[in-house]
């Protein structure tokens, strides 16, 4: 079945779909939203944002309305209980999709490894266990039984000792290990019983358009058909956007997504 049917037939169902985004002001989070706001009769999005700060340089930005903007603490379950509340106010049916696209944020600190001559890196805005675990779970925990959970996650789950798990970890071993909890929410999502998933392992994250390289899907790390190991962000939103359009083909499916080199 070729994907026009397969859109002609998505978009024939009722709609339009509520949906939550979470990671809103983020950079994928963010282009996914763009792209269900810009589809009206399709989605009714709802983003969030971490604070008033990224809700207010979110509306700036232009092309958001602030009404379709909630500011929620994703480590704090009471507050994501109330998002999907507000995201489905009004609307006349249940949250159709909660798109999970926050992640912790690695940044360098002004201090040097002595060892390797590289920065020390940090979380300043909330280490991994937190938002990528907790944070995560919390999502998982509010979705409704009939809500389809989309889950941005990375590839290099199947490596233990992957060096992004390097970042913001101390001498003595603790905190770090960003893929490792990414991965533990993942395997929490797949365990839950009666709830539709989908989760995407993109590669290395691009600011570049979308829409211009070939889509490549695997399954453990292997991408033995291309040297790239690299994703548009814009080509992950839309593989995400295409799994809320198409829950019985996307659903139950975990793959890692990258993008062969253009030419």
């Amino acid at each position: 079945m070729n994907s026009s049917i397969i859109h002609s037939l998505a978009i024939g169902t009722s709609f339009p779909k509520s949906v939550l985004v979470s990671g809103a002001g983020g950079q994928t989070g963010q282009s996914l939203f763009r792209k269900l706001l810009a589809l009206p009769n399709e989605f009714v999005p709802t983003g969030i944002v971490r604070n008033e700060a990224s809700k207010k340089k979110l509306i700036e930005s232009g092309g958001v309305p602030a009404d379709r903007i909630v500011v929620a603490d994703v480590t704090d379950a009471d507050a994501m209980k109330t998002a999907v509340e507000i995201a489905t106010a009004g609307e006349g049916e249940e949250l159709a999709a909660i798109c999970i696209c926050t992640s912790a944020k690695p940044a360098p600190t002004e201090d040097i490894d002595p060892e390797t001559g590289r920065p020390v890196f940090s979380f300043p805005i909330g280490n991994p266990e937190v938002v990528d675990w907790e944070g995560q779970k919390n999502q998982i925990d509010v979705a409704p039984s009939a809500c389809h959970i989309i889950l941005c996650s990375t590839m290099g789950g199947t490596d233990p000792n992957h060096p992004l798990n390097n970042l913001g970890k101390s001498k003595t071993g603790e905190g770090g290990m960003i893929v490792q909890w990414k991965r533990k929410s993942e395997v929490y999502l797949m365990e839950q019983e009666g709830k539709t998933y989908t989760i995407v392992h993109p590669g290395g994250l691009l600011n570049e358009p979308g829409g211009e390289r070939e889509l490549v899907v695997g399954v453990d790390d292997s991408m033995d058909t291309t040297e790239s190991r690299t994703v548009p962000r814009e080509d992950v939103a839309q593989v995400m956007l295409e799994a809320i359009r198409c829950p019985t083909i996307y659903g139950g499916r975990s793959f890692d997504l990258i993008a062969k080199l253009v030419g």
